[in-house]
């Protein structure tokens, strides 16, 4: 990683990464196209192989999640004497397992995000956790209640127990602000338009990227006094959410110049800026 100092003397790091024989750069870093037309956002091969090992893995945990919720329909359940340790340390890993899953998916989708004009694989690939904890969790949940071995006590702490992770587990398992290549397109070719390049910045501690080094939001002090730079795919790739909505003051801050009419199109006006 290279290395240099910002204004305030904090470390500003390069996230550096090294092409895998036959790669291309992405044509996001062109600056010879304009907005509008400009080249559609394409996850790099790095990218899309981490995605990829992270949906197999969550496809695992989900998988056994799935078995977890038969053992205990078609065995725990069916059993004269029902051990309720066993069903409730069940749902539990159930839970977790489904969980598990689920943030290793979402951080697949933001490697490699789906098209949002594609609506429905743009919802089915952004929720599949979600719905997977539903078909892990919903048919458990009816057999429990059904249940004719189990008396009204049991049955009401097995069904509650059940209810609540399954509750939890899917508020966690969805994804509330999806990611999108159209989205991704749209920031690389904001900063490209601004900066020159598809170059910008972030700490370990902050949820968005900024446009360079000397923005006031990147020198606040944080744990590791250290400033972060790489593409927007980079930025993306280390849990940033998106770019600031600060980018009129942060032009000014870092000595671009400012362009109202595109500024406005950046920037939408009734949402709060957020560093």
């Amino acid at each position: 990683m290279a290395q240099k100092k910002s204004s305030s003397g904090k470390k500003v790091v390069r996230v550096e990464k090294t092409p895998e024989a036959g790669d291309k750069a992405p044509e996001t870093g062109r600056i010879d196209q304009p907005r509008d037309d400009g080249p559609q956002w394409q996850a790099t091969p790095e990218a899309r192989k981490k995605a990829g090992t992270f949906r197999l893995i969550a496809g695992l945990l989900w998988a056994l999640a799935i078995a977890g919720e038969l053992v205990a329909i078609f065995w725990v359940l069916r059993q004269g004497d029902i051990n309720m340790v066993l069903l409730i340390g069940l749902i539990v890993v159930i839970g977790a397992l489904a969980i598990g899953g689920s943030l290793l998916w979402k951080k697949a989708n933001r490697l490699d995000p789906a098209e949002r004009k594609d609506t429905v694989r743009f919802f089915v690939q952004n929720q599949l956790g979600a719905i997977i904890t539903i078909i892990a969790f919903l048919p458990l949940i009816v057999m429990i209640l059904l249940n004719e071995d189990l008396d009204k006590k049991d049955k009401a702490i097995a069904g509650t127990v059940g209810v609540v992770v399954a509750v939890v587990a899917t508020l966690v398992s969805v994804d509330w602000d999806p990611p999108s290549v159209e989205q991704y397109t749209a920031e690389s070719s904001t900063v490209i338009d601004i900066t020159g390049e598809d170059l910008v910045y972030w700490t370990s501690a902050g949820e968005v990227f900024h446009l360079c080094e000397d923005a006031s939001a990147v020198n606040l002090e944080s744990k590791d006094n250290t400033i972060y730079s790489g593409t927007v795919a980079d930025a993306h790739a280390a849990g940033k959410s998106r770019l600031t909505k600060q980018v009129e003051m942060e032009q000014k801050q870092c000595g671009f110049s400012v362009d109202e009419e595109e500024t406005q199109d950046a920037v939408d006006p009734s949402e709060a800026p957020a560093p």
